[in-house]
């Protein structure tokens, strides 16, 4: 018999399950391919590549274009939105949600890239404020399809064809509102999640097992930069110790080389970003390797971490100039591993205090294999994090952005994010599309 979920836990457990998702290659490029199968599958006319009147139109945000610009597509050896856009024509079916490249097969590549040699797909970076958004539109010059993603990369707020509108949710309605439970104080969320009957919060295990198979395979495999791999030689040679802080900069690291390279293997992500879950999970695996966890507390701890992330990612915006695995899904993992080890609650509150005064300033300059080392330094700052708070070592009030409890940092946090790093986002994509025309 299932215990009784109270309405606070049920909007947990709610958001854990739409929040925390499997993912088969970076989201951003993800979410172009996932709008356009949509698309394709509403589309009433010839999707053959000899039909000279077939046109893909895709509009994307200036951050998805960021983050979709340089990291490898999952099934390929290549990069970029415009194969992702000719996958999503191809290869892709919009029932599999963010694992839609995992149907990718080597014929439908070569079919993607006659399409591309047609010169008939159009990506545009679109004239928006939005973080999240991605129109995609297939016409033949008599019938058109248009999918439209809109605040997450797996909603779609409008979906149309020139005879009906299918579905029309803009982002004002209330799926696509922010969340109320990252209002509530992150110890009243740990609180909750602490009495969760634990097969409400059992899936969430499987990501810790799905983030550690992607590890081992870069540390098996020539993948990205091997930043993981590198470092587990260093250890192998004596020069590094084998220690909590190394173990989780290495799984960390070696999951982001074999993701960002584009290795076929499913992820599970964290608030729509497969980076984040990996952040967020293997600091974790990495202390659970070693100590006696229960499935029970794994779960919970699984669940922290989500949480928290959640809660940053709210006030600083689901895609930012911040690296997110920085200052989220590494200040998850840090309170999750606190929580483990069992600190109390000023020490989890201090470990937060510690991971935003050590790693804002993190900018996010789109994903690549070089996430790797960002999510190294995110791994390793997570343990540093939980072991000073727990030493009783924290960051005072008044040290920069960081004020006397851990929500009012982060709402700190959002507020250079919102008011800051906006300029900082339009510089660093002029200087990466200055860097494609040269």
């Amino acid at each position: 018999m299932r215990s009784a979920v109270l309405p606070f836990s049920k909007m947990i457990i709610d958001t854990l399950k739409e929040e925390v998702k499997p993912a088969m290659g970076c989201t951003e490029p993800v979410a172009v391919a996932l709008a356009v199968a949509m698309a394709k599958s509403h589309f009433k006319g010839s999707l053959d590549i000899a039909n000279e009147n077939l046109i893909i139109e895709v509009s994307v945000s200036p951050n998805i274009f960021k983050n979709g610009l340089a990291v490898g597509i999952p099934g390929t050896d290549e990069v970029g939105l415009m194969l992702a856009v000719a996958l999503g024509v191809t290869a892709c079916n919009s029932a599999d949600g963010l694992e839609v490249f995992k149907n990718v097969t080597k014929r439908t590549i070569k079919t993607a890239y006659q399409l591309m040699e047609t010169k008939r797909i159009y990506l545009r970076i679109a004239d928006t404020e939005k973080k999240v958004y991605i129109d995609a539109k297939i016409s033949d010059g008599t019938v058109y399809s248009r999918a439209i993603i809109d605040s997450r990369h797996d909603h779609f707020s409008r979906i149309e064809t020139n005879s009906e509108i299918i579905l029309d949710e803009p982002p004002t309605a209330p799926s696509c509102s922010r969340n109320p439970l990252y209002d509530y104080p992150i110890i009243d969320l740990i609180d909750a999640v602490e009495t969760l009957p634990f097969e409400e919060i059992s899936f969430l295990n499987e990501g810790f097992e799905m983030n550690r198979k992607i590890a081992e395979f870069g540390l098996a495999n020539t993948c990205g930069m091997e930043v993981g791999r590198s470092l587990q030689k260093n250890i192998n040679k004596g020069i590094l110790s084998d220690d909590l802080m190394n173990r989780s900069m290495i799984l960390t690291a070696a999951a982001s080389d074999a993701r960002m390279a584009g290795t076929p293997l499913p992820v599970m992500s964290s608030n729509g970003s497969g980076n984040n879950g990996i952040t967020a999970l293997l600091p974790v695996v990495a202390y659970a390797n070693t100590h006696i966890v229960s499935d029970d507390k794994l779960a919970r701890a699984a669940a922290i971490s989500h949480l928290v992330n959640g809660v940053i990612k709210s006030n600083i915006g689901r895609l930012s100039a911040l690296c997110g695995c920085g200052v989220a899904a590494g200040t998850g993992a840090s309170v999750a591993l606190a929580w483990l080890m069992g600190a109390n609650r000023p020490q989890l509150e201090g470990a937060i205090q510690n991971m935003i005064a050590n790693t804002t300033g993190m900018i996010c300059d789109g994903a690549k294999v070089g996430c790797s080392l960002k999510l190294a330094t995110s791994a390793s700052a997570a343990v540093q994090s939980a072991l000073l708070s727990m030493s009783g070592v924290t960051v005072p009030d008044g040290n920069g952005i960081i004020a006397k409890t851990a929500d009012a940092t982060i709402k700190n946090l959002g507020v250079l994010s919102r008011h800051a790093m906006d300029t900082v986002d339009h510089v660093i994509l002029n200087v990466m599309l200055d860097h494609i025309a040269e």
